[in-house]
């Protein structure tokens, strides 16, 4: 379970830095962007875009659609005191601080968007009912997550520290993902239950790699993003488990080129017929 308190104090806290360090959460932003519609001048559409955080992509969703009326949220406050400055000038946009898992709405909308922020959810399946109910006809939900092969070489590295030093850690290091065919199965679930609301869904994986000069520049980068484990459950692990961790990084995927990450981006877009 993540711990929201938590990640918005880290969000928060990190706001400041979070486009210098987050190139990859970009390059998904405009993917998103460039899946949508071309509307025109006729674009006088009902936006909600969950988790804005510095406003990236609410703007690139005003410019595409001038007349959109836009209500954007985040968790973090501090992310939404960088968003509306970024956003300063643009008409139409609403700025709400909250948790998608516990608002309720009273609109609908014609297009709800979201770039790499569901993977902080703790109830996912609920939150895509909530906002399926939410579409108007026509509409669509378009959204960008992390999938399982993130941090790949991190996650390899862990239990080979583990193995190497002959500890009985239970818990993995930070949170899980879907698998892009997990994720795809269950939006199928969720949406079957709407039995009288037809839909189209496609889906879409990316892999994108990252080098950093070491082990700890890969770590300070997601850091710097506020993106550190924030499960209720971490454990506590010392100077000695991350020596040995660097260690087994760079040992096993570093190259001429430096310390290789991935992202492994996973895209939906649902249109309610």
């Amino acid at each position: 379970m993540i711990n929201k308190q938590l990640l918005q104090k880290r969000f928060s806290k990190n706001a400041k830095n979070y486009d210098k360090y987050a190139s990859v959460q970009k390059r998904m932003g405009m993917e998103l962007i460039h899946s949508l519609p071309k509307m025109g001048s006729a674009g006088n559409i009902n936006v909600l875009e969950i988790g804005c955080g510095t406003g990236y992509v609410t703007q690139l969703l005003s410019e595409t659609y001038p007349n959109a009326k836009i209500t954007a949220i985040d968790l973090a406050p501090g992310m939404i005191e960088i968003a509306k400055e970024r956003t300063r000038g643009l008409d139409g946009i609403t700025f709400f601080c909250g948790d998608i898992e516990e608002l309720s709405f009273s609109s609908s909308y014609d297009l709800i968007i979201s770039n790499a922020t569901f993977q902080w959810l703790n109830d996912f399946q609920s939150v895509l009912e909530k906002l399926f109910g939410l579409l108007n006809d026509d509409g669509r939900i378009v959204f960008s997550t992390f999938g399982n092969k993130t941090f790949q070489e991190l996650h390899t590295s862990f239990q080979y520290t583990k193995e190497t030093l002959n500890l009985p850690i239970q818990h993995s290091l930070g949170q899980s993902f879907y698998s892009f065919e997990d994720l795809y199965r269950l939006c199928e679930h969720v949406l079957q239950s709407f039995e009288e609301l037809p839909y189209e869904m496609k889906g879409k994986q990316l892999l994108e790699i990252e080098y950093f000069p070491t082990v700890k520049q890969f770590f300070t980068s997601i850091k710097k993003i506020g993106a550190t484990n924030s499960n209720k459950e971490s454990s506590y692990l010392g100077p000695a488990f991350f020596k040995e961790l660097f260690h087994q990084y760079e040992t096993n995927f570093m190259d001429e080129y430096g310390v290789k990450a991935s992202y492994h981006c996973l895209f939906i877009s649902i249109i309610k017929k």
